[in-house]
């Protein structure tokens, strides 16, 4: 690990004054440390906002939830208003790495971890997204864990979180502070960027911009579930999973909300595929026209290709417990 500065911050305010060039924040440090210790983030500072008065969960007045950015992975999965109001939310933190890293863990933290894929994490591999312009040797590599959709030319490495895809299933809102001291609201539909040519940007964050809180809208109707599909029990990362809300009545599909981890490099959703379900009533035939949908344009790389019939059988026995 390189040497550098480390600074403490007293308030978000103080801590986006401290950011400039070559500095980075620094809460958990669950995913920030590994790739320090590897060399692959060699900040020159790192700016601790681990003590500042962002971890507590609040009631909005609109009836959804206010989370602060370093409110713990464990704290907000157990928390009774989520268990009870945002099933699919908690479950997807529990299904995510271990006990003890989620204590650790932040929600800030977790929204902005990087991918985990092989030529990522080899520095002497040629990585655009760790070095732009250097080449993808994924491409052409050992892709099992890669993507499928939105990929480019640059790059095919999937987003690694279960959180983020149960928040985008909720149409979250990140809440920000910037570097001038202009606070910014942007929704989690446009926080993620595709790889395209410029894959090392991987959200709309400026320099020095701070997530404060995350905040989710009145929970939506329905039944919600998070179904993730892996090689083991536990501290895996999702080969394919789904984060569903989707309601039914008298029989029929009132309203869906579907989003998918392992597939993309973004926590992924297709409300295209949402409206083909609305006003039909649920069946095994109408799952798989929508999971056709989804997978019109997915891609495989070889070694990933199975992901394409998992995520269609997976969809659609996430549709039957969701409309059962």
């Amino acid at each position: 690990m390189k040497s550098f500065v480390y600074e403490k911050a007293t308030s978000p305010q103080d801590a986006v004054r401290f950011v400039g060039n070559g500095a980075k924040f620094i809460a958990g440090g669950t995913n920030l440390l590994d790739l320090m210790k590897l060399q692959i983030e060699t900040p020159e500072t790192l700016v601790d906002i681990s003590r500042l008065n962002l971890d507590r969960i609040e009631d909005t007045d609109a009836g959804g939830l206010l989370i602060g950015a370093l409110v713990p992975n464990s704290d907000l999965a157990a928390d009774a208003r989520v268990r009870e109001r945002y099933e699919v939310l908690s479950r997807a933190l529990l299904a995510g790495a271990s006990g003890q890293l989620r204590n650790k863990a932040t929600t800030g933290g977790n929204l902005l971890q990087r991918t985990r894929c092989y030529y990522f994490y080899d520095t002497a591999m040629a990585c655009n997204k760790r070095v732009p312009g250097s080449g993808c040797s994924a491409i052409g590599g050992y892709t099992r864990i890669l993507a499928v959709l939105g990929t480019s030319a640059a790059c095919i490495a999937t987003h690694p979180g279960d959180m983020p895809v149960a928040m985008r299933a909720l149409d979250a809102t990140i809440v920000t502070l910037k570097a001038d001291g202009d606070r910014r609201r942007i929704s989690i539909h446009d926080f993620y960027r595709l790889p395209g040519d410029t894959p090392h940007i991987e959200t709309g964050l400026e320099p020095g911009e701070l997530i404060t809180h995350v905040e989710l809208p009145p929970p939506p109707p329905g039944r919600q579930l998070y179904r993730k599909v892996r090689d083991r029990a536990s501290y895996a990362f999702a080969l394919v999973s789904v984060a569903g809300v989707v309601s039914v009545e008298n029989g029929i599909i009132a309203s869906a909300c579907l989003a998918f981890g392992g597939l993309g490099p973004m926590p992924w959703r297709d409300t295209s595929v949402e409206a083909l379900l609305l006003g039909h009533a649920p069946s095994d035939a109408l799952f798989a026209q929508a999971a056709d949908a989804l997978l019109a344009s997915a891609k495989g790389q070889g070694a990933n290709d199975f992901k394409i019939p998992l995520t269609k059988r997976t969809l659609i026995a996430s549709l039957r417990e969701l409309t059962a």
